[in-house]
């Protein structure tokens, strides 16, 4: 089963879009190169925020200093203990005020978001996995690794290549192996105002108006 296989039915966006997704199922021999890390920085690089402020921070664990891997490694929480599995983990931040004058940035995570969304789907084009994940001990990665109070710590981002699902326990293989599932539009987006229903359209290829 594909990643677009796990869509009920997603005709209109980029088949990129549909084939992201965050499996737990990670190669854990088969090594990240150095270039596609480097590749998938300069995509979060290039991403918008706002007033150009680039408040996002990637911490990097990989092979090249293994102490450093195994102290992230032992941040994650026993629920995502899949992830030690992964060559590569990366921790985001977002610089929480402006460089300019020191204010309260309320736009910084957000901005964040936009940089490990454009990470993400680099990867996909690269054929690599990616899964974002909260479940970090926040506290012993602030110490470890010396992140300074005025950035929060956002994500621990798993990235590897992809692997059998039979690599994994039973619930979790049944988890990865499940349709995915997101909320319909007229739950996310409204029209004129709060609660009313978007009810977006669109043509599909043949010319007709199908509700999306």
């Amino acid at each position: 089963m594909t990643a677009l296989d796990r869509w009920s039915s997603r005709p209109f966006v980029h088949e990129l879009l549909a084939r992201r997704w965050s499996p737990c199922a990670i190669d854990p021999n088969r090594p990240v190169s150095r270039l596609a890390v480097l590749t998938l920085l300069e995509a979060a690089r290039i991403a918008p925020s706002c007033f150009n402020e680039q408040p996002w921070r990637f911490l990097v664990f990989d092979a090249e200093d293994p102490e450093a891997l195994q102290q992230a490694r032992a941040c994650l929480i026993p629920g995502n203990s899949w992830a030690q599995q992964a060559p590569v983990l990366i921790l985001t931040a977002a610089a929480e005020r402006w460089e300019k004058d020191g204010c309260p940035n309320r736009h910084a995570q957000h901005d964040v978001g936009l940089a490990s969304e454009n990470l993400a789907l680099q990867a996909t084009s690269l054929g690599l996995a990616v899964h974002f994940m909260a479940g970090f001990d926040n506290s012993r990665a602030r110490q470890l690794f010396r992140i300074p109070e005025e950035f929060t710590l956002m994500a621990m981002v798993a990235i590897g290549y992809p692997a059998e699902t039979e690599m994994l326990p039973e619930k979790l293989r049944a988890r990865e192996l499940a349709p995915r599932q997101r909320r319909p539009i007229d739950e996310i987006a409204f029209r004129g105002r709060w609660l009313h229903p978007f009810e977006g359209r669109a043509a599909d290829p043949g010319g007709r108006d199908v509700t999306i």
